[in-house]
């Protein structure tokens, strides 16, 4: 038997169990992976409140969970890339890899650098995608000035510093707690909140040419109010200011393949990107990791350690 996270319909925290399940077995194409971190997300909270009923609909029981990086423990058939012992990251789209194993397809996984750690290895999936989209669809260039909402949380704090990687120069809406890391990072802090929009145009002088939103709450009419092109608004959240006024919404969906979390892992192996780890929960804290990320105020990631 092995533990797995498992929900039996829509509800607050207190609706997460771990629940003792029979061993997966991989079938072709699959590989079985022990798993020895896994990140957790909003929309993984989301769908499990329901809030997503209309796009991500549960059903239940439910597990959950897509990040993960773990070791390979057996193969499917067919299966000839990947060995067992191999240490992998990867994903799945089948609400699993909250669990002590998690049965994967080959394609979705990716070598583990050694210099990265389980912990950011296991969490870099959903949010590094994201990131990597969300940057991609607004086309920061040499020079240009881009803003990120949300700039300490597990998807901005990545955003921030690959459109940095662009060239860009970046100015991160933050809470003051996390100013001076985002300096750290080459990214100019300005504080949320009312007297936002002044802030940004003193930040930026010359104006904002795009903006990367993680965060909703109004910040796709913030951006269209400093002028910039729909086109170069993106927004990973609000999904009806999107359709309203025809901006961007490139997720994690639109960079979601083992090619693009093999690029982000070597630039973290590199150095060249850095993804910070707030707290680690064992599996069986599952609860107390959704209420931590549930406030909204984490720099970087929460992750699950079975």
């Amino acid at each position: 038997m092995a533990r797995a996270i498992r929900f039996d319909e829509y509800g607050d925290v207190e609706v997460l169990r771990v629940e003792d399940v029979p061993r997966p077995v991989p079938g072709p194409g699959q590989v079985l992976v022990e798993v020895r971190a896994a990140g957790i997300n909003p929309g993984e909270a989301g769908i499990r409140q329901g809030f997503l009923h209309s796009r991500f609909p549960a059903t239940f029981p439910s597990g959950q969970g897509s990040d993960f990086a773990g070791v390979v423990t057996s193969l499917g058939e067919g299966v000839e890339e990947i060995a067992v012992g191999d240490e992998v990251i990867g994903f799945v789209d089948t609400r699993s890899s909250h669990a002590d194993f998690v049965v994967a397809e080959a394609a979705n996984l990716t070598p583990r650098p050694d210099g990265v750690p389980w912990e950011v290895a296991g969490s870099l999936f959903v949010a590094g995608t994201t990131a990597y989209a969300a940057v991609g669809a607004v086309c920061p260039r040499e020079g240009e000035t881009v803003v990120v909402s949300g700039a300490a949380g597990g998807v901005g704090s990545l955003a921030v510093q690959l459109a940095k990687l662009a060239g860009a120069t970046v100015i991160g809406l933050a809470g003051e707690a996390n100013h001076d890391w985002l300096r750290e990072l080459g990214v100019i802090p300005v504080s949320y909140g009312d007297g936002v929009l002044e802030r940004i145009r003193e930040a930026a002088p010359s104006g904002v040419h795009a903006f990367v939103d993680t965060f909703g709450s109004g910040y796709v009419e913030l951006a269209l109010h400093l002028g910039i092109h729909p086109g170069r608004i993106n927004t990973i959240i609000d999904f009806a200011a999107a359709e309203t006024y025809n901006v961007k919404s490139d997720g994690n969906a639109a960079a979601a393949s083992a090619d693009v979390l093999r690029e982000l892992g070597l630039l973290l192996d590199k150095g060249l990107l850095t993804l910070p780890i707030a707290r680690v929960y064992p599996l069986d804290e599952v609860r107390d990791a959704y209420r931590e990320l549930e406030q909204r105020h984490t720099r970087g990631k929460i992750v699950l350690r079975p």
